[in-house]
């Protein structure tokens, strides 16, 4: 059933329709089939299709019509409005185009003068008047009459100028374009997001390649085992150099520039490597060193892009996924390289690999922006909503290097984080070893096991991401929250490190690898999460400083696991780590905070 009305005091124009148009007679009403007399205070949303719209001098307006997805209202006229409607009012709207099919949800109201008053009438759950439609005693009130069919209709040649009374205003809106594709209604917040997540894939599977290829490489050009020590960690030499400088200049040019910089740095570097090792060690060292500048730029650059573009309450759940992108990029680069050696020759895993970069430096030109300010395409809802939750989003022109440091929380950071990375980074370098020295697997079987820790830990990362988002939005703290996730991510891998001595089947050992590295995921939520918290203005600076004690943490205990080794055994490695994380739980439950302590 179609039913047409539309309320003015002017008469504003012609409608071709369909049907005929009539006469409405005052206070009268009258149709062809059923005759139904709108309740217009209490009409509920109904979806119709008008056919024929005939508009007599009725003292009314018209609230709330939506038609497809445009959406406006229209005050009454007596300052009253039954339907609370708080958006502002609409007018001047022309519709030119013809030929255009009528759709959507309209409340309608009238609107009396103040002596109007009308008797209860019993409606039907349409909200329409059952029976006989009644004269108010006191007022005479306009009729609305309608003719209407079941078919749809096409409205020609319609032109509406200012549809404005002195009582009220009836507008109809063009707008009837149909939904944008969900790909363009994709929150602009979460584009970022993803598109982090696909660099921190790019930057563990690029870094990752080496540990494979350095076999086939040592066998070609008759390295040692120093040399191969040697150009394995060449990597952190330049890594380490760029990672408080990475963090200054995220912070005051922005992150758009320097992760992308970062991001064609590294990808270069992979793609000259092989190139580098042909021409000479020393060439491939440099390297080498190159591809760690390039890398060390990307965390303080993300970790600053997502303090102006995530709210407090998604900032838990956001970093989770993007550090799940380098897990999984370790899971994909230790996969695909034995794949991809085996069938193209070992120089094929930089090529393919490196060549990625260039796909995602397109998108991200494209896509990304520094801040939300900056990007033309947000929409103002969802600008709304990130600024509302997020602190300080405008750049820094200097840095405070001293109210930094004396900070008790900037030091919990620092020193939490050098604990964390000691065993992370010896996981990363030595695991494929010690499947092969005490699990006796292959380098086949070495290679596909050490997927699994990092399979693990991609998985629950974004497991404790939803969990601290939930606690936050349940009310608990920041500072509750923070370390309780980064307390399970200490004990938990300190806990399955010292079960590994027990167990007697490598099944039981991988698990307990598994086990130790999905529990370390929920890092991300605790120490990781913690510098937009405590700083978000210098978001990128802190995460420098902490990742620097991190990196010298890696190098520190690649070069220490390899000492103890020549001396002891792999139980001595895994105690060292063990004592590590409870002195992190100790010095991060006494010393650290989710309260903002550095404007």
């Amino acid at each position: 059933m179609a039913i047409g009305a539309v309320v003015s005091s002017r008469n504003f124009g012609s409608f071709i329709g369909s049907g005929r148009v009539h006469q409405a007679e005052q206070n009268k009403i009258s149709s062809r089939g059923e005759c139904f007399r709108l309740d217009s205070l209490l009409c509920a949303p109904r979806k119709i299709s008008y056919n024929t719209l005939y508009v007599p001098s009725v003292n009314s307006s018209l609230h709330r019509c939506l038609y497809g997805s445009s959406f406006h209202s229209v005050g009454p006229s007596n300052g009253y409005d039954p339907l609370s409607v708080a958006d502002p009012i609409v007018d001047n709207y022309k519709i030119s185009s013809p030929q255009r099919r009528f759709r959507g949800i309209c409340n309608v109201s009238s609107s009396f003068s103040e002596n109007s008053w009308m008797p209860p009438r019993k409606l039907d759950r349409l909200g329409f008047v059952v029976g006989q439609p009644q004269q108010s005693k006191h007022k005479t009130v306009n009729g609305i009459r309608a003719d209407y069919k079941s078919e749809e209709f096409d409205i020609t040649e319609a032109k509406l100028e200012s549809l404005v009374t002195p009582e009220g205003e009836a507008v109809l809106v063009e707008g009837f374009e149909q939904a944008k594709p969900w790909w363009e209604q994709f929150p602009k917040r979460w584009v970022m997001v993803l598109l982090c997540f696909a660099a921190f894939l790019l930057c563990n599977m690029d870094r990752v390649n080496m540990s494979i290829a350095i076999l086939p490489m040592s066998k070609e050009f008759n390295w040692n085992s120093a040399t191969v020590g040697l150009i394995q960690s060449s990597f952190f030499w330049g890594y380490l150099l760029t990672q408080i400088v990475g963090g200054i200049w995220a912070d005051k040019i922005g992150g758009k520039v320097v992760l992308g910089f970062g991001v064609v740095w590294w990808s270069i570097a992979t793609i000259l490597t092989p190139i580098a090792a042909r021409v000479g060690l020393p060439f491939l060292l440099m390297m080498r060193a190159f591809m760690g500048i390039g890398e060390g730029v990307a965390m303080p650059a993300m970790n600053n892009l997502l303090s102006k573009w995530i709210p407090v309450s998604e900032r838990s759940r956001s970093l989770a996924l993007v550090y799940s992108g380098m897990y999984l990029g370790s899971v994909t680069g230790l996969a695909f390289s034995p794949i991809l050696i085996h069938n193209f020759g070992w120089p094929s895993v930089f090529y393919s690999f490196g060549s990625l970069g260039s796909i995602w430096i397109t998108l991200w030109l494209a896509k990304a922006y520094s801040s939300p300010s900056e990007d033309p395409d947000l929409s103002a809802e969802e600008k709304r909503f990130i600024l509302g939750g997020s602190i300080s989003k405008e750049s820094v022109s200097s840095i405070p290097w001293k109210l930094i440091l004396s900070k008790p929380a900037v030091w919990a950071l620092i020193i939490s984080h050098f604990c964390h990375n000691w065993g992370t980074f010896i996981l990363l370098t030595w695991m494929p070893t010690y499947y092969n020295q005490v699990l006796k697997f292959n380098l086949t079987e070495s290679g596909l096991l050490c997927v699994l820790p990092w399979l693990t830990m991609a998985v629950f990362a974004n497991i404790g991401g939803w969990i601290a988002d939930t606690l936050v939005s349940k009310g608990f703290s920041i500072t509750s929250v923070r370390k309780i996730m980064q307390s399970i991510g200490f004990l938990g891998p300190a806990f399955f490190l010292t079960q590994l001595s027990n167990v007697r089947t490598p099944a039981m050992a991988v698990l307990c690898m598994a086990c130790s590295q999905g529990s370390d995921a929920f890092s991300q939520s605790g120490l990781y999460s913690n510098h937009q918290d405590i700083g978000p203005r210098y978001a990128g600076v802190l995460l420098g400083l902490s990742n620097t004690a991190g990196v010298l943490a890696g190098v520190f205990g690649t070069a220490a696991t390899g000492y103890i080794l020549q001396r002891g055994s792999w139980d001595d490695v895994f105690k060292v780590s063990v004592v590590l994380y409870i002195l992190g739980t100790l010095v991060w439950n006494f010393f650290s905070t989710g309260e903002k302590v550095i404007d």
